[in-house]
């Protein structure tokens, strides 16, 4: 019985530390977003203070961080829904004729450095006038939402029985028609988790949007970056536009929260 409440009282404890190191970073942000520029940069940092609407003023009153905003919303929308146009047919033809070679050779893109792609894009892009357009930020977005579709389609896709896609052909059911009425009815759960994972991983990318984006197609997470200059950072403006980036991630994993732990759970087990 000691034993038994040692060991849960080590696990209570582990558990506090790892919440501690993972909210303190956080809630550091979160409650500097609300203090005044003096009590930002303060050290110690004040605990205790008066909340201040003033650095979302200030970040609100420059109408173009709203416009870039929306430009990451239509981005990490569109490579979402490309990267789902796109991985769901290559994963249910992957999972059809049990190929894996390429869905392995998707992920070169996930874990080749995104410099190694900049330049020839870059040179490309300005030869088709597409180059600080949100367009071109969709494409190559897409090459982030891509595998992440596909892997966590693939799980789910296998599972399905070969006989009920089959009986579907031979009632005459042509291709396009087996992956709408018959196939995507049964894995909305992986598409749910496929959707918000893109979404996600292209909302927080960096490197494209800095490079091939343009004044008017510039992302929210780029233009963060303009509180932050030579010598002088508005640390004040710069935590909240780090709440206001962070904000819609966390409301749409918090709000399918259960689905979206259900889909990935689902997938795991699937095979």
């Amino acid at each position: 019985m000691v034993g038994r409440r040692f060991w849960r009282a080590a696990d209570t404890a582990s558990l506090v530390l790892v919440l501690a190191v993972l909210v303190a970073p956080v809630a550091w942000v979160v409650l500097s977003a609300f203090k005044t520029r003096t009590e930002v940069a303060a050290l110690p940092p004040k605990l205790v203070f008066t909340p201040t609407l003033e650095n979302f003023v200030e970040l609100f009153g420059r109408g173009d961080f709203l416009d870039y905003t929306w430009n990451s919303f239509v981005v990490a929308g569109g490579s979402a829904l490309l990267g789902l146009a796109l991985g769901f047919p290559a994963a249910f033809a992957m999972a059809w004729h049990r190929m894996t070679w390429p869905a392995t050779a998707t992920l070169f893109a996930r874990m080749a450095p995104g410099t190694l792609f900049l330049l020839p894009w870059l040179i490309m892009f300005t030869e088709v006038g597409l180059t600080g357009t949100r367009t071109v930020l969709v494409l190559t977005h897409a090459v982030i939402t891509l595998p992440v579709t596909i892997w966590v389609l693939l799980p789910y896709l296998e599972g399905i029985p070969r006989e009920l896609v089959e009986s579907a052909h031979i009632d005459g059911a042509r291709q396009d028609q087996v992956l709408r009425l018959v196939v995507l009815p049964l894995v909305v759960p992986g598409i749910v988790v496929a959707a918000i994972l893109s979404f996600v991983f292209s909302w927080n990318y960096f490197l494209f949007a800095l490079v091939l984006s343009g004044i008017e197609s510039k992302t929210a997470i780029v233009a963060s970056f303009n509180f932050v200059g030579e010598g002088v950072t508005n640390w004040g403006a710069l935590m909240a536009a780090a709440v206001v980036i962070a904000t819609p991630p966390l409301v749409l994993t918090m709000l399918i929260q259960r689905r979206l732990v259900g889909g990935l759970a689902a997938g795991a087990v699937k095979g």
